[in-house]
């Protein structure tokens, strides 16, 4: 196993840090998840009193999923591909839109052992995290990462970095 790997304790203890902030500031979260297949809900949901923050999980493991409870364009699916950014900023979007949330994640990728395509090797994963909650408007940000070591261990990587995304790009001070 990779030594950076976040054991369960640390994801669950980033999710309790989450949930404590967002119940402080009143605001909701929602997830966009397709190579996690709703893992970061689970550690998300293993914080007891959840129900006050967080507001819902979309799975979409397929791209007609992502159309249908995303609202992810088939032009950007057809063009792009799943795993991209036009594709993850659109999963970001389409969690806000589609809950009660004023942030949202999204996560897409290829966790393996195949799906690899040129340009986009197994490990690669995109990230988007949005906000209703700026001064100034809207906000999102998207990154791109690629991980190392076997389907579990990108997805869990992949659920750890979803987290600090939100404490660093979400959450208010």
């Amino acid at each position: 196993m990779i030594s950076t790997m976040p054991a369960d304790d640390d994801l669950y203890e980033q999710a309790y840090q989450i949930g404590r902030r967002l119940r402080a500031q009143g605001n909701w979260l929602s997830t966009a998840e397709s190579c996690t297949g709703g893992w970061l809900s689970k550690v998300l949901t293993d914080v007891p009193g959840g129900s006050a923050w967080y507001d819902r999980g979309f799975i979409t493991y397929n791209n007609q999923a992502k159309h249908d409870m995303l609202g992810v364009s088939e032009e950007t699916l057809v063009e792009y591909g799943a795993v991209s950014e036009p594709t993850v900023l659109e999963m970001a979007k389409g969690a806000l839109n589609s809950s009660r949330a004023d942030i949202s994640v999204a996560i897409t990728g290829i966790a393996g052992p195949g799906g690899a395509t040129p340009g986009k090797p197994v490990g690669t994963v995109w990230f988007a995290w949005a906000s209703a909650l700026g001064s100034t408007g809207d906000f999102i940000h998207s990154e791109q990462h690629r991980f190392e070591g076997d389907r579990e261990q990108i997805r869990r990587q992949a659920v750890q970095q979803a987290l600090l995304g939100i404490r660093k790009h979400c959450l208010q001070d």
